[in-house]
């Protein structure tokens, strides 16, 4: 597709190019970010619908960031390849370059990333995530003014955090027949007193380790977020009634955080007290009884921790809950390391017609900015989102959407409705 002409943008010749006048992001010894005005942050485009979603997202977050400092700060992005496109260019779909220079620059941002069916290649996502110990997917789920399935959608202001290294995830599966099912369930009955009924000849195994280290850094993160942007009810969720050896141990594993000498007066667990200012409330909740809450009060939790699986499930529905996928940002984040991404698909039934709504990965743009510190420039993607759902404007998705509420709405392309939105950041 045609770039769109942005002189900080640096896109991939033959190797990524390292821009003179930006700076990489230092990570301190505290694993806090030293942000230099001119940072540089790599992009991937990503497939599908990913590299329309990814001018777009450029084309708002460069406005907000010189409409808020007028020059002094600027970002200087630069393209790196992953998926399709650097399978094509490198015949790698996950280059060594683009792993050495999200190490270098500490944060960046890509589009979806899809994973060819039944070519034995390994979800690029899952990797990423290894790589770099992005180890809690954080999704801030709220409303913007969009067209919803529900009454009120206001009430809807969660973010979930998923732990992103552990559970099931982790791959560890023996098929039905395979000699290594065979030997597990043998283990499992002879060795480990399993009951032989539970585990018939043709059963297939799957593991879900679950760590305390891994829990409780997922969980420190969480309710410092909470803490820091005054979230007063905080969810751990699980099934520990049923699988207590690890979702029953992750649920006592964040409580025993809460009383960590960082935590202890801060985060209270009495369930009949109230959060006063500077606290916040730790509550947990079986997770399918969370997913009835979400639907039928929503506005009963501010943040959710969970599980990889659950936290999977969790984020997914309430995403629904406010219109889908397409308008939740998400960051996966570690140690001081990040990588913002649209939570949707790529959505390849739509690659290259222009209309794809980029509101998920724009608002990862946001949320990266915030990363950042720069607040005030996120601040002015918001309201400016607002006010254009709110004057009926949107890509096809959005304006059917206010269509089927019998509301008159503008259809306008993915390019259209990113100028529409950088119109209105003052």
């Amino acid at each position: 597709m045609n770039k769109t002409a942005f002189e900080n943008v640096f896109y991939w010749e033959g190797k990524a190019q390292i821009p003179q006048e930006g700076k990489f992001i230092k990570l301190r010894e505290d694993k806090t970010l030293e942000v230099p005005e001119n940072p540089i942050i790599p992009f991937i485009e990503g497939d599908g619908i990913g590299p329309e979603i990814t001018q777009a997202m450029l084309l708002i977050v460069n406005t907000a960031v010189e409409k808020t400092y007028n020059g002094s700060r600027k970002i200087y992005w630069v393209e790196l390849l992953a998926g399709d496109k650097a399978e094509e260019k490198t015949r790698e779909r996950l280059p060594q370059e683009t792993l050495d220079l999200l190490k270098e620059s500490i944060v960046g941002i890509k589009g979806p990333l899809g994973t060819p069916v039944g070519k034995g290649v390994r979800s690029i996502n899952s990797a990423l995530r290894r790589a770099f110990d992005y180890y809690s997917a954080v999704r801030p789920v709220y409303w913007m003014g969009q067209p919803t399935p529900i009454p009120n959608p206001e009430r809807v202001n969660v973010v979930v955090f998923r732990e992103n290294t552990d559970d099931v995830y982790a791959g560890i599966e023996f098929f039905s027949g395979s000699e290594e099912a065979k030997k597990a369930r043998e283990f499992l009955i002879k060795e480990m007193g399993a009951k032989e009924e539970g585990f018939p000849e043709d059963v297939g195994i799957t593991v879900k380790p679950m760590s305390e280290f891994k829990t409780k850094r997922h969980v420190r993160k969480a309710l410092r977020y909470a803490l820091e942007n005054n979230r007063k009810v905080v969810a751990v969720i699980g099934k520990g009634n049923i699988m207590k050896a690890t979702e029953g141990a992750f649920i006592n594993w964040a409580f025993e955080v809460a009383d960590e000498p960082e935590f202890k007066g801060r985060v209270i667990t009495d369930p009949e007290a109230e959060p006063r200012e500077g606290q916040v409330k730790l509550v947990k909740v079986i997770t399918d009884q969370m997913l009835m809450q979400l639907v039928l009060k929503p506005e009963a939790y501010d943040v959710i921790i969970a599980q990889n699986l659950n936290g999977d499930y969790v984020s997914d529905l309430a995403a629904a809950l406010i219109g889908g996928p397409g308008f939740v940002p998400s960051g996966n984040i570690g140690d001081g390391y990040a990588l913002f991404e649209s939570t949707h698909g790529t959505a390849w039934d739509i690659a290259g017609k222009g209309i794809a709504n980029p509101l998920s990965l724009t608002l990862s743009g946001a949320m990266m900015l915030e990363y950042l510190g720069w607040k005030e420039a996120a601040e002015k993607i918001y309201d400016a989102v607002r006010r254009t759902l709110d004057s009926r404007i949107g890509t096809p998705d959005i304006a059917n959407g206010f269509r089927k509420q019998e509301i008159e709405a503008k259809e306008v392309g993915t390019m259209e409705f990113a100028r529409e939105i950088a119109s209105r950041i003052e």
